[in-house]
């Protein structure tokens, strides 16, 4: 039988992290995502207003490492839109991703948060492969797992 995992991967709960905690990643992320060379020019051209977007990312966000159910959306077919997307956007977003998790102050959550993250990438990484390129085979989201 092989050794349990020395550090479970803990689950979505309200004692996990504080709403605070989740704002602040979300926020200090993006705003890392804004100063990216390739990255910024992606959210810029869709993203109108900020306040609002980031309010909806954060009800994103607490709902995965909360367990809230304030999130509500679609946000699989808006990026699958996105036709200049590539495989070096998605590892750049998981690197910031998770330089500003290892930031946080929250071991329990880190993991979690960096987990779902790798998790997106992977699966719209994939999905995009499939919509663009169905004739080729899929291969993984990120070069950083």
């Amino acid at each position: 039988m092989p050794d349990p995992a020395p550090f479970p991967m803990p689950a979505p709960s309200l004692a996990l992290c504080s709403e605070d905690q989740v704002t602040r990643l979300v926020h200090d992320f993006y705003a890392r995502v804004r100063d990216e060379p390739r990255l910024a020019p992606v959210f810029t051209a869709r993203v109108d207003d900020w306040d609002a977007h980031l309010a909806h990312l954060v009800d994103f966000w607490s709902a995965m490492l909360r367990g809230t159910r304030r999130f509500s959306g679609a946000p699989m077919p808006k990026h699958m839109a996105m036709d200049e997307l590539d495989r070096d956007l998605f590892d750049r977003w998981l690197a910031l991703f998770q330089q500003t998790t290892a930031e946080c102050g929250n071991a329990p959550m880190q993991r979690l948060a960096d987990d779902v993250a790798a998790r997106i990438a992977d699966t719209f990484w994939r999905r995009f492969q499939m919509l663009r390129w169905p004739q080729l085979p899929v291969v993984g989201a990120s070069r950083l797992d």
